[in-house]
């Protein structure tokens, strides 16, 4: 899960110069992860995840990381 979501990230909604040196734990926020990224991540992590992520549960703890992100798409209902 977490390399489609790295691959999604790093091609769609921030630059950066190596995504294979982007840590499991390091901030997507502060790499340049902004509202609209967080609306189309979201968007694209219930299609391919087949799962709903509420609204009122994006925050930073959920998004701020590959981990967290992961954790909270597993929450969510994803089995796989």
């Amino acid at each position: 899960m977490k390399e489609i979501l790295k691959h999604f990230i790093f091609a769609e909604l921030i630059y950066h110069e190596d995504p294979a040196t982007f840590g499991d734990d390091d901030n997507l926020l502060d790499a340049g992860l902004d509202s609209m990224g967080i609306m189309r991540l979201i968007m694209f992590a219930e299609k391919e995840f087949g799962v709903t992520l509420p609204d009122t549960e994006i925050e930073p703890d959920n998004v701020g990381s590959l981990n967290s992100l992961e954790s909270w798409i597993r929450r969510s209902g994803y089995a796989g």
